[in-house]
């Protein structure tokens, strides 16, 4: 799936840049863990989500989900740092 471009208006931490979705969760915690993976890597990312201000958590994963956002420049690099070893044989062995 090919990452979502969002509207400048969600673009205040990474400025000047088109920013994207790379992966949704259905869980914050699961969000942490790939944007820390994402960060140890070097690429800047950032969760959006609707939690009405984190009073109600239910809101985001009954809805769109917790949204992974990286740089446009960025975004293959995440996608590669977020696919385990095992996903990307599998993909690479489907093309033969």
């Amino acid at each position: 799936m090919p990452p979502t471009v969002l509207p400048a208006a969600y673009n205040t931490r990474m400025q000047h840049r088109e920013i994207v979705v790379v992966k949704t969760f259905g869980s914050r915690p699961d969000a942490e863990i790939a944007k820390g993976a994402l960060e140890s890597a070097g690429i800047d990312a950032m969760i959006l989500a609707d939690t009405a201000g984190g009073m109600r958590e239910h809101l985001a994963w009954s809805g769109i989900g917790f949204r992974l956002l990286v740089r446009e420049d960025d975004a293959t690099e995440a996608l590669e740092v977020l696919t385990p070893d095992s996903e990307a044989s599998a993909s690479e062995g489907e093309g033969r």
